[in-house]
């Protein structure tokens, strides 16, 4: 009998698997965050895991490269293809020298993202890392959010502290220091 409860538990149309069970761990832990220390302080706890997650992409990138340090472009080539390889969907708006505006279709987080935007400092810390290491300097803004309810992302990530990058709301990361 405990075979064939077996079977049919096992063959149940469940939408569990991996990816699905991390995203929610994930969602359930920044949100537990939230509800506990406030968006602030889990938004902070989350960036010191980005910002690791930064450094280790950061390096497995320049590594596969075989580079010792990224240009612009292949800074927001890296960026761009680190969010498809985890099922987001970033592009360029614009570039030049002074920030690179991206915008994004998917959450790589899907719809457990929602009401959490303190999941999207895992976002702002790996481009700021991976920008301010290759390049000096980073601020990213998140202007808009798929977690906040916009249809899409906006980031757009300054590299060098200009007057636009001074008055905009973000994070800065500098090259090889932690964030402020």
């Amino acid at each position: 009998m405990s075979n064939a409860l077996d079977h049919s538990i096992a063959t149940l149309n469940l939408s569990l698997e991996r990816d699905i069970f991390l995203r929610t761990l994930i969602r359930e832990l920044s949100g537990t965050l939230q509800d506990v220390v406030g968006l602030k302080e889990a938004s902070g706890f989350i960036s010191v895991v980005g910002e690791r997650m930064g450094r280790q992409i950061d390096q497995d990138y320049k590594s596969a490269l075989e580079v010792s340090s990224l240009s612009r472009k292949q800074v927001a080539d890296v960026l761009i293809d680190l969010k498809k390889r985890i099922q987001g969907d970033f592009y360029v708006i614009e570039q030049n020298d002074e920030k690179i505006v991206f915008g994004n279709r998917v959450c790589p987080f899907a719809e457990k993202v929602l009401n959490r935007p303190a999941m999207c400092m895992m976002t702002s810390n790996v481009f700021g890392t991976i920008a301010a290491n290759n390049l000096g300097y980073a601020k990213v803004e998140l202007q808009d959010t798929i977690a906040e309810g916009a249809s899409g992302c906006r980031v757009i990530v300054y590299l060098k502290p200009t007057e636009e990058a001074e008055d905009a709301e973000g994070r800065e990361y500098f090259r090889g220091l932690e964030s402020v």
